[in-house]
């Protein structure tokens, strides 16, 4: 039978890694590579804003991870070939429970951004993480600066 102490110690890894993975997906935050990079900027005004759901990432990471912890624990119940059995079994559940606790764990908060911009009073849309302590409101005027073809919108 599998202890709490050893089920922490197999699934503390995964969490780590799966924290890991996450990133920032707002407009006033940079990656490392982005910084001292020339941005293009061009203005606008805020025409609608709808918060929006960005979906979780999808790497092999929680997949393998839980079949390693499903395949332990499915191999801990019983003896003989009906371990073997529930070992496979535990696998298989486990790497879907796995791929789904990744995904879940790095969904956010987004806001979908519609821009008028100055110079062509053409319309776009940019999604972006959203910050709750700095909403967009229809009628803000704003920046959209433009990195190594990514994005983002500023006040």
């Amino acid at each position: 039978m599998i202890t709490k102490k050893t089920f922490f110690i197999l699934t503390a890894p995964f969490l780590l890694l799966t924290a890991g993975c996450a990133t920032n997906l707002q407009g006033d935050s940079y990656s490392r590579d982005d910084a001292r990079q020339v941005q293009t900027i061009e203005f606008g005004t805020i025409e609608d804003v709808r918060l929006v759901a960005i979906e979780g990432t999808k790497t092999p990471i929680g997949t393998l991870a839980g079949a390693a912890i499903g395949g332990i624990v499915g191999n801990s119940v019983g003896g003989g070939k009906g371990a073997n059995v529930a070992a496979v079994i535990g696998a298989v559940a486990g790497s879907l429970a796995g791929a789904a606790a990744e995904e879940g764990l790095t969904k956010s908060q987004g806001v979908e951004l519609v821009v008028r911009l100055d110079k062509n009073n053409k319309m776009i849309s940019l999604v972006q993480g959203h910050n709750p302590n700095r909403p967009f409101f229809v009628g803000d005027k704003v920046r959209l600066m433009t990195i190594n073809g990514q994005t983002r919108i500023a006040r």
